[in-house]
């Protein structure tokens, strides 16, 4: 039987049970920002997403197969945001793949100027994180980093791109190491989004 973690008794006594009633609480953060900053510009906060990924990430990234991915959503949802930005002007398709079928996205100007007003939707969230200590806050993104790490090794999270999944990542004894940079990697030093990151597996 599988421990009640939202019943309040449960979370009194289970330490684990609040951290995962918090992180709750935080995604529910998050969707509020965005879609307060998807009204603003009338788009939905898929499209607000798909702008903000495809502006820094590579362009292999930038296609609908992969773009569902990133997001756990279906290939369909993607391709429907995506008509509507390229018909409200803010991206543009690429065809030149060998697979005449599909297409990669990159943003036009109006694109690149939507994303610079609608990327800032997370800086409540952030200027909150800066308010406390630096070890605090490595030691938070060590946790999480952790939890991400293992999320995606359960299947639950599809798409990794952190240090620990990582061709380049060694660990020597009890420390971190990338071959890439060829160096040692401090606990802040853990990326989760590497643009240099190649799949180990």
């Amino acid at each position: 039987m599988n421990d009640p973690i939202f019943h309040q008794d449960d979370q009194n006594t289970e330490l684990s049970s609040k951290i995962v009633v918090g992180l709750q609480r935080i995604s529910e953060a998050f969707k509020v920002l965005l879609w307060e900053k998807a009204k603003e510009f009338g788009l939905s906060p898929i499209q607000i997403q798909i702008l903000i990924f495809v502006s820094y990430h590579k362009q292999e990234f930038c296609n609908v197969s992969y773009l569902a991915k990133e997001f756990n959503i279906t290939k369909p949802t993607v391709s429907d945001a995506v008509k509507v930005l390229e018909k409200k002007g803010m991206i543009q398709k690429d065809y030149s793949s060998p697979d005449s079928r599909s297409y990669s996205i990159f943003l036009s100007e109006k694109g690149k100027n939507i994303v610079s007003k609608t990327e800032t939707f997370v800086n409540p969230i952030k200027k909150q994180l800066d308010s406390i200590g630096q070890s605090k806050l490595e030691n938070i993104f060590t946790i999480l980093s952790s939890l991400i790490y293992q999320l995606n090794r359960q299947g639950i999270l599809s798409v990794q791109r952190t240090c620990y999944a990582c061709k380049f990542y060694e660990k020597h004894q009890t420390q971190d190491y990338c071959n890439l940079l060829q160096k040692e990697l401090l606990g802040q030093d853990i990326r989760l989004d590497c643009p240099e990151f190649e799949s180990a597996s």
